[in-house]
């Protein structure tokens, strides 16, 4: 999306490339996500929603936005400079709203501290253009063995 490929950036692309091609369940749910920035423990991305994301409702299901938090985590921790991002130790998702076909969902995650042993995050889904309109927001901590 015209975003200054930075190093950062670079890093978490190429670590989204190697993850997605070895995660059946991350390619098939996240394959089409496009991480448009990085900075040194920030990441922002976008997620059109489509038909294999939804409930039976035909909203966005919850393991989805579960799935992103996972993933959101993880790729935080990469734009630290990782190449490792390590095993989840808890994943808290708080469900506010719902997004339907055609939404485009902007992802931010931030990494609020990597140490020796443990790296914590928070994750914000939201619609893209409203940073009111939170779809949901969590937490996530991973193992990291440095």
């Amino acid at each position: 999306m015209g975003a200054e490929v930075n190093a950062e950036l670079e890093h978490v692309r190429n670590y989204w490339a190697n993850m997605k091609s070895n995660s059946p369940i991350y390619n098939f749910l996240l394959g089409d996500i496009e991480i448009i920035s990085a900075t040194k423990g920030q990441i922002r991305a976008h997620l059109k929603v489509l038909p294999v994301h939804f409930n039976s409702k035909k909203t966005l299901h919850g393991v989805v936005s579960s799935c992103i938090m996972d993933w959101a985590g993880g790729m935080a921790i990469a734009s630290t400079g990782l190449d490792n991002t390590g095993l989840s130790t808890d994943i808290h998702t708080t469900f506010v709203s719902t997004a339907k076909e055609g939404d485009l969902l902007e992802i931010e995650s931030k990494a609020s501290k990597v140490g020796a042993s443990l790296a914590f995050t928070t994750i914000e889904i939201r619609h893209a253009g409203d940073k009111e309109k939170v779809v949901a927001h969590g937490t996530h901590t991973k193992y990291i063995k440095r």
